[in-house]
């Protein structure tokens, strides 16, 4: 049975920082796509980072880039999120999900979980 689950998110001042973890159980980490996106009230779903588990080969939008870094424990079948000097616009619900490639289109992403929260306070 094929399961990710994405923790860590919480209440954080801006210019905080905060580590997500995406736990994935029922496939191995092998030559996949591991994408975090999020979704805030009213938008659409963005990707903002992914990273190709056997390449290590990382994509991150403009908006965070230099901020947020995606990073693959492949014997944990964990994918971390670490995001640096967050600011309120960067206040969503964080979600995981796998696909062949990174590619930005959440249509090829699939076992999308039920994401964690992320708040931002100015």
């Amino acid at each position: 049975d094929v399961q990710l689950q994405a923790s860590g998110g919480g209440l954080v001042q801006a210019g905080g920082s905060l580590r997500l973890s995406c736990a994935a159980s029922g496939f191995t980490f092998d030559d996949i796509a591991i994408g975090w996106f999020r979704q805030a009230p009213g938008k659409e779903r963005e990707r903002v980072a992914c990273i190709n588990t056997r390449s290590g080969s990382t994509y991150y939008p403009d908006s965070v880039k230099g901020r947020f870094a995606i990073s693959s424990d492949n014997a944990k079948n964990t994918v971390y999120l670490q995001m640096r000097s967050l600011k309120p616009e960067d206040t969503a619900v964080y979600y995981c999900a796998v696909a062949p490639i990174c590619a930005p289109n959440p249509q090829i992403y699939h076992y999308w979980n039920k994401g964690t929260q992320v708040t931002v306070s100015s």
